[in-house]
C-alpha cells in the first residue's frame, strides 16, 4: 500500500520541525533557569565581574570568558595551519592510494573519547610544559594544545572535501599556463575552496568552544583571571560541569546563566560562519 503524497509531505515537515522545536525548548529552558541571576545581579556585573564566590553571592564570569577565548584561539592557532597543511598534502602531493588510506585513519581520531586526550595530556603534556616552560603545567597552553589536536580531524576532513570538490579544470588550466604545483595550490585551489575551508574552521572552533572533559583535566580550573598562557584557567563549559552537581538556589541559576552566555557564543559563531561562507561564494 502506497502512502499518499500529501501524507509523506506532512511527515517530512513534522520531522524537520521537531528538531527546531526541540532546540527552541532547550534554549527557552536555559533562558528561564538563568534569568533570575541576570535580573538580580545584572548582565554587566555578571559578564564583567572578576570574582566567582557563590557562597558570598558573587557571580562574575569574566575569567571564564577570557579562559574560553584564549583556549579556543590557541587551539585554532595550532589546529588550523596543521589541518590545512595536512589536507593540502593529502589531496595534492601524495599518491591517491596513500590518501585513501590516511583519510579514514585521520577521521578515526574524531571517535576517540575526549577523556583519552585529557589523560594523555595529564600524563605526558603537562609534565613537559612544567619542565620546559615552568609553572604548574596545568595551563591554558596545555588546554590549547590538546584542543588543537582534537579539532584536527574535523578541519582535515572538511578541507579535503572542499579541495576534492573543485573542478579538475582548475588544476589543469593552472598547470597548462606554466604554474608549479605549489603556485596552483596557493593561487587557484585555496581561493577556490575558501568557503569549505571557512566551514572547517568554524566547525573546529565550535568543537573547541564546547569541549569540556579534556579541558577540565589539563587546564588547571583556577577561578582567577589568567595573565599568561602558562597560567591555569577555567572555561565556561568547565565551570558548569564542575559545579552543577552540587549547586543549589541562585548558584544553580548562575550556572544556567553561564550556559546562556555559551549559547550566545555558539549563535554568534553560526551567524559569522554563514556570513563568511556567503561572502566567499559571492
Amino acid at each position: 500500500m502506497k502512502m499518499p503524497e500529501w501524507l509523506i509531505r506532512r511527515v517530512l515537515f513534522l520531522t524537520a520541525f521537531s528538531s527546531l522545536a526541540i532546540l527552541a525548548l532547550i534554549a527557552l529552558f536555559i533562558l528561564k533557569e538563568g534569568f533570575p541571576v541576570l535580573t538580580s545581579v545584572g548582565p554587566g556585573r555578571f559578564l564583567l565581574g572578576k570574582t566567582w564566590l557563590p557562597g558570598n553571592n558573587l557571580y562574575g564570569i569574566l575569567p571564564f570568558i577570557i579562559g574560553s577565548l584564549w583556549v579556543t584561539a590557541g587551539a585554532l592557532a595550532i589546529g588550523v595551519p596543521l589541518g590545512l597543511a595536512c589536507a593540502i598534502c593529502l589531496v595534492e602531493f601524495v599518491p591517491r592510494t596513500v590518501s585513501r588510506f590516511l583519510k579514514p585513519t585521520i577521521e578515526l581520531l574524531a571517535g576517540i573519547p575526549s577523556v583519552v586526550y585529557g589523560f594523555i595530556g595529564v600524563v605526558i603534556l603537562t609534565p613537559w610544559i612544567r619542565s620546559t616552560f615552568g609553572g604548574p603545567g596545568f595551563s591554558l597552553l596545555a588546554g590549547a594544545l590538546v584542543l588543537g589536536v582534537m579539532i584536527l580531524p574535523t578541519i582535515i576532513s572538511i578541507s579535503m572535501d572542499a579541495f576534492q570538490a573543485l573542478p579538475p579544470s582548475y588544476r589543469e588550466g593552472s598547470i597548462a599556463l606554466g604554474a608549479t604545483r605549489w603556485q596552483t595550490v596557493h593561487l587557484v585551489l585555496l581561493p577556490g575552496a575558501r568557503s569549505g575551508i571557512l566551514a572547517a574552521v568554524i566547525l573546529g572552533m565550535g568543537r573547541a568552544v564546547g569541549e569540556t572533559m579534556a579541558v577540565i583535566m589539563v587546564a588547571g580550573n583556577a577561578v582567577k583571571m589568567p595573565r599568561t598562557i602558562l597560567d591555569p584557567a577555567r572555561t565556561l563549559t568547565s565551570n558548569i560541569a564542575l559545579e552543577m552537581s552540587y549547586a543549589m538556589g541562585m548558584h544553580r541559576h548562575a550556572l544556567f546563566a553561564t550556559a546562556v552566555v555559551l549559547l550566545f557564543f555558539v549563535l554568534v559563531l553560526n551567524v559569522i560562519a554563514g556570513f563568511l561562507i556567503r561572502r566567499a561564494n559571492d
